[in-house]
């Protein structure tokens, strides 16, 4: 029996512990598998799947900066083709299919540690493929959305495409000036990631102690926006593991029909984050 491989798809793609989560997955369960990290130019992003097609991977996950452009290159499920991105390939039909697991795993965070999403008032920062997947799932919730990017044109068009979101610019004074009403801010880009772990959008004087504060960043565990975050009291702190653990799960289960070993994943990628 050949053995199965799996793999993630970006560019950078060293932070990555998808491999780490899933191969832990894969022993536990004692499947004959392995799950790789390829990284992959955007330009090289269409023969990268038609080669993982051609080699018999049976299954891809896709991270920044390919979620948007992988969609061109796969058959997408009704709800990726909404989103506009996808984070997940599976091979086993033999055409490429995708899907995006991003917003359910941050749904199913938020709805651990917040409760009732609906009618919360929500400032996403960032604009890309894990941005579209967060907000089309909470927007389907019933919460109120503003979209900050650096280019505004791109945030103007995710928040067009939702029931209830507005969008703003990246300047610190509306930053400051949104961040005041919001119930949840949501850092989806990758400011704040291995190496660059020093840096942030929003510091602890822009915050409010109410605030809850999530972000998708899990390399390192603890970011900088979390550091501010504590700094300025901040009752709900949401780390990035809990999401990549949720969307991995959810993969895991498109590709193999099986149940995940969810806590035996998350602690897969708290032990590597220890020891990086």
């Amino acid at each position: 029996m050949v053995k199965k491989v799996y793999g993630v798809i970006g560019d950078p793609i060293e932070h990555s512990l998808s491999p780490v989560m899933h191969n832990a997955a894969f022993e536990a369960l004692g499947l004959d598998a392995i799950y790789l990290a390829f990284r992959v130019a955007e330009h090289e992003l269409g023969d990268a799947i038609r080669g993982a097609k051609s080699l018999g991977i049976a299954g891809l996950n896709v991270t920044i900066p390919l979620k948007e452009k992988a969609l061109a290159f796969v058959d997408a499920d009704d709800v990726a083709t909404r989103i506009g991105a996808i984070n997940t390939i599976d091979f086993t039909s033999g055409t490429p299919t995708g899907y995006n697991t991003d917003g359910i795993g941050a749904l199913t965070v938020l709805k651990e540690r917040v409760g009732e999403i609906r009618g919360k008032e929500v400032l996403i920062l960032g604009a890309g493929g894990a941005a579209r997947a967060i907000a089309f799932y909470l927007d389907a919730e019933g919460a109120r959305l503003t979209i900050a990017n650096r280019t505004e044109d791109r945030a103007a068009m995710l928040a067009s495409s939702l029931h209830n979101a507005d969008f703003i610019s990246l300047r610190e004074e509306e930053l400051k000036r949104h961040i005041r009403d919001a119930d949840i801010l949501i850092n989806t880009t990758p400011v704040g990631m291995y190496p660059r772990a020093d840096a942030t959008l929003v510091n602890a004087g822009m915050m409010h102690s109410e605030l809850v504060v999530f972000d998708i960043v899990y390399n390192p565990a603890e970011t900088k926006l979390l550091r501010e975050a504590k700094k300025a009291g901040v009752q709900t702190i949401i780390e990035g593991v809990k999401m990549l653990v949720y969307q991995g799960a959810a993969s895991f289960r498109i590709w193999t029909g099986m149940e995940p070993p969810v806590e035996v994943m998350e602690s897969a990628v708290r032990e590597a984050l220890s020891l990086s």
